[in-house]
């Protein structure tokens, strides 16, 4: 069985949302189990038969509205009739009704949104890359409910402990803001970064609610795919739709 988390928010039943971990697929190492990402070098037929357990065993009401990620700002909206292709884009918005919308994740971090009352929904793959350029006031911009409706839930991401980045990067994101500097420790020559710091300090003031952020894809092995700790991976499956 696929083995599932669940964003603990005040948002209402009728918005679902999940992060998968790794169990519960066919694929073999260096994927196993559950990869549902097409372009790792998996075998394509253990990529479909997981993409088909997700759907039946989540019983998803459509085909997912899956986008090809390129660390961008790149946000689409998506209206009643769901994506006609992959578009290039890192955030996902949708008011409509059972439009799944989901990114793959495997130490970036899934940005889950949502307001109280279910009406308008979000997903955003934050890496730093993302971060910096503003993808998730980006996608905040897309809502029509005031900042106090909206809630955010930060699935499962890279911890800081082992996430380090050169000057650049650290110099890029306190340019951006001067309050990032916090999320960044010095180790040598490199930085130690917090995704989850980085991305509640963008979410302060935009949203009503932050929750989440407590879990490290590098650490927790057993549950997640870590791009940082194995190269060769797998991706986690990050999804939200209004009923």
């Amino acid at each position: 069985m696929i083995s599932t988390l669940k964003p603990d928010w005040p948002v209402t039943d009728s918005v679902v949302a999940y992060t998968t971990t790794r169990t519960g697929g066919v694929s073999v190492a260096p994927y196993g189990q559950l990869n549902v990402a097409t372009h790792v070098g998996d075998l394509p037929a253990a990529v479909q038969e997981n993409r088909r357990r997700l759907m039946h065993q989540l019983a998803l009401p459509n085909e997912p509205n899956w986008l090809s990620q390129t660390h961008s700002n790149g946000l689409v909206i998506i209206g009643e009739e769901g994506l006609q292709d992959v578009p290039d884009a890192d955030a996902a918005y949708t008011q409509a009704a059972q439009q799944v919308i989901m990114i793959m994740t495997a130490d970036c971090l899934p940005v889950f949104l949502a307001t109280r009352d279910g009406s308008e929904v979000a997903l955003v793959h934050a890496g730093w890359r993302g971060l910096a350029n503003g993808i998730i006031a980006r996608t905040l911009d897309a809502f029509d409910a005031p900042a106090e409706q909206i809630c955010a839930w930060l699935g499962p991401a890279i911890s800081q402990d082992a996430f380090e980045v050169g000057r650049e990067v650290r110099d890029l994101l306190v340019q951006q803001d001067s309050q990032h500097q916090s999320a960044f420790k010095r180790v040598g020559a490199k930085y130690q970064t917090c995704l989850y710091t980085i991305a509640r300090q963008q979410l302060d003031g935009l949203v009503g609610f932050i929750g989440g952020g407590d879990m490290c894809t590098y650490a927790q092995s057993s549950l997640f795919y870590s791009y940082r700790r194995d190269g060769v991976t797998g991706r986690m499956a990050n999804l939200i739709y209004k009923v």
